[in-house]
C-alpha cells in the first residue's frame, strides 16, 4: 500500500509570465478535478467570484498571484498535489522555493505573446533542477502567432527540445477545436465559460472521414500540418521527457475550459511521482521508509480572522502521521502536530496521513523557518534553498508609535515567508526591507496595515546590492566592519551585511580587501552565507 500510494502522487507547479492564463488554468484544472463546482475569473466584471487560489484581498484587488498557492484533489486515481506560483517578476524568488517542492512543471505561453522574459528565467531554474516540463500554449480563441513559429521559439527560447501531442484547428474567430495527438480524438470548441465543454470525438486515424464530416475544409489542414509534425518532430518518448530533455506540448484556451481536459488526463498519466532528494549527507528515496521532508514556504495569516501562521512541508519519504512526534533537525527538538492540513488554497481539510509527494500545512508558532527539515532523528538538511540579494530597499518608517510592537512582528512574521528580507543598521536603529522589486512593497504595506494593525511608509535608499561578508581572517573582518560601519547592517540571524550602491563601488571594495568574501545569496535554513552567486 505505502508503494502505491507513491505512485499515486503527481506533484507540480504551474509558471508562467504575468498574464499569460496561469491562474485562469489552474482554476480550470481544479474544475476539471472536481474540487470546486464553478470556475472563478481573474479578471472579470460579469463574474463576482473570485479564483479559488488568490484568495488574498489584495490578489482580488489587483487581479495577480502575489503568493504561491498549496491545492489538492483527486483525478483519474491520481492524488494531485498542484502550486499555482505568482507571475510577476517581483515574486520570482517565491517561484525559485515552490519549484524545490515540486516533481514537474507546467509552462503555460500565451500564443499571441510567445515566450516571454520571465518564463524564460523560470526555465533556467527548471533546467538548473532538472526538472520535466509541459507547456501548454494557451488562448487559442484569439488571434494569435502560428503554432510552428511558437514551437520554433520555444526551442530556441526555452532551450529544449518539444514535440506536439495535440493540435491546434485554426484560431481565433475560425477556432474548430483541438486533435489529440496523444490519443487520437477531437475537440471540437465550443466557447465555455464556466462549464465543462464534452465534444470529445475518438477517431481511429488522422484520415478518418468524421474529420471531414465536422470540420470541412479545415480537415485538410490538419492532416497537413500533422504530416510536417510526424515528419520534423521525434516521436514522444516519455523517458525523455522525465530526463527534462524533451517537452510535450499542449494547444487550448483555459478561460473556456478548451484543451485543459486533455492536457490534465496526460499529465496524469505521463508525468513523474515522487522522485529522490538530495540532502547535505546523502539522496533520500521516496520508498525509504524512514519519514522525512522539509519546509519551503511559511504563510502568515492564511485565516485573518485566527492571526494563524503555516509552514507548508513537502514530505519526501516515509509516512507522515498526525500527532506522531517528528525531528526538528535544526532546533534538536521533536515536535507533534495536532492538526496537520491539506488545502484547496486557504480553505484547509484536517489529514490523518500523508505520502511522499504531498504537501502538507502545519501549524506554527515560530519554530520553522524556510529550509527546515523534519525527520524520524536522522541529522540531515535538504540541499538549502537560497535567498538572493535583494535589488530595492527601502528603510522603514513607523507612522504610528503607538502600534510599534505590532509593526517590529509583523515585519519579523512577513520576511519570515520570503516575501522580502529584513536588515537592521545603526546598532537596531534602521530596519530596512530588501525586495527584489517594488510591488512587494504594497503588499507589505497592505498586510501590515490589514493584518497586524500597523501603519509605516517606506523612504527609498541609493543601495543596489546587498551582499554577506565572511573571511577566514576574524580580524580582518573585524577591521573591514569597523571601516566600512556606515555601509553595514546584519540581516535578521545576526550575520554581517555590506550595502553597496553600485556595482562599480563593489568592485572596488573587493579589490581594495581581497580577505573579505562577499556572497550574493545565503542558505536560509541556516541564515548563513552561501557561495552561491544566485539565479539569473
Amino acid at each position: 500500500m505505502y508503494t502505491e500510494e507513491i505512485k499515486r502522487r503527481r506533484t507540480f507547479a504551474i509558471i508562467s509570465h504575468p498574464d499569460a492564463g496561469k491562474t485562469t488554468l489552474t482554476e480550470k484544472l481544479l474544475l476539471f478535478g472536481g474540487a470546486i463546482q464553478t470556475a472563478g475569473a481573474v479578471k472579470s466584471n460579469k463574474i463576482k467570484k473570485s479564483t479559488a487560489s488568490d484568495f488574498m484581498e489584495i490578489e482580488k484587488q489587483r487581479g495577480i498571484s502575489v503568493a504561491t498557492s498549496v491545492m489538492n484533489f483527486e483525478y483519474n486515481g491520481k492524488k494531485i498535489n498542484l502550486l499555482d506560483t505568482p507571475g510577476h517578476k517581483d515574486f520570482a524568488e517565491d517561484v525559485y522555493r515552490t519549484l524545490t517542492a515540486v516533481d514537474s512543471v507546467i509552462i503555460v505561453v500565451d500564443c499571441v505573446k510567445g515566450v516571454e522574459e520571465q518564463t524564460e528565467k523560470l526555465m533556467e531554474v527548471c533546467r538548473m533542477r532538472k526538472t520535466p516540463v509541459i507547456v501548454f500554449i494557451n488562448k487559442l480563441d484569439r488571434e494569435g502567432r502560428r503554432p510552428f513559429e511558437l514551437l520554433d521559439e520555444i526551442e530556441d527560447k526555452l532551450c529544449i527540445k518539444v514535440r506536439p501531442l495535440s493540435w491546434p484547428i485554426s484560431m481565433g474567430s475560425s477556432f474548430k477545436g483541438v486533435y489529440n495527438i496523444y490519443n487520437k480524438s477531437l475537440n471540437l470548441f465550443r466557447p465555455g465559460g464556466a462549464s465543462i465543454a464534452e465534444d470529445v470525438l475518438a477517431v481511429d486515424t488522422i484520415s478518418d472521414r468524421l474529420l471531414d464530416e465536422r470540420l470541412g475544409e479545415y480537415a485538410f489542414q490538419l492532416r497537413e500540418d500533422i504530416a510536417l509534425i510526424e515528419g520534423v518532430y521525434e516521436p514522444f518518448d516519455r523517458q525523455r521527457y522525465l530526463d527534462a530533455d524533451l517537452a510535450p506540448v499542449f494547444f487550448g484556451s483555459a478561460v473556456n475550459n478548451f484543451g485543459v481536459k486533455e492536457l490534465l488526463t496526460t499529465f496524469t498519466d505521463i508525468a513523474p511521482p515522487p522522485r529522490s532528494r538530495l540532502a547535505d549527507t546523502r539522496v533520500i528515496h521516496p520508498d525509504e521508509k524512514s519519514f522525512s521532508g522539509f519546509v519551503f514556504k511559511i504563510h502568515a495569516n492564511l485565516d485573518p480572522k485566527h492571526r494563524d501562521r503555516i509552514a507548508f512541508l513537502r514530505i519526501c519519504s516515509g509516512k507522515f502521521e498526525r500527532n506522531k512526534f517528528f525531528h526538528h533537525v535544526r532546533l534538536g527538538k521533536d515536535l507533534k502536530f495536532r492538526s496537520p492540513a491539506s488545502f484547496l488554497a486557504q480553505e484547509k481539510s484536517i489529514i490523518e496521513e500523508a505520502y511522499p509527494g504531498d504537501v502538507i500545512g502545519l501549524y506554527d508558532t515560530g519554530n520553522f523557518k524556510i529550509g527546515d527539515t523534519l525527520t524520524e532523528g536522522e541529522k540531515i538538511m535538504f540541499q538549502g534553498i537560497p535567498s538572493f540579494s535583494p535589488e530595492v530597499f527601502k528603510e522603514v518608517i513607523n507612522t504610528d508609535p503607538m502600534r510599534s510592537k505590532q509593526l517590529e512582528k509583523g515585519l519579523l512574521q512577513l520576511t519570515d515567508e520570503g516575501v522580502a528580507q529584513l536588515f537592521i543598521q545603526q546598532q537596531g536603529k534602521r530596519r530596512i526591507v530588501g525586495t527584489v522589486g517594488e510591488l512587494q512593497f504594497d503588499v507589505i504595506q497592505y498586510r501590515l496595515l490589514h493584518e497586524y494593525g500597523a501603519s509605516c511608509r517606506f523612504s527609498p535608499l541609493n543601495f543596489s546590492k546587498a551582499c554577506w561578508i565572511t573571511s577566514h581572517d576574524p580580524k580582518k573582518l573585524e577591521k573591514f566592519c569597523e571601516y566600512r560601519s556606515s555601509k553595514l547592517g546584519e540581516d535578521k540571524y545576526g550575520n554581517p551585511v555590506f550595502f553597496s550602491e553600485s556595482d562599480w563601488e563593489l568592485q572596488r571594495i573587493r579589490t581594495d580587501y581581497p580577505d573579505i568574501e562577499f556572497h550574493f545569496s545565503s542558505e536560509i535554513n541556516t541564515g548563513a552565507p552561501g557561495l552561491k552567486e544566485g539565479i539569473g
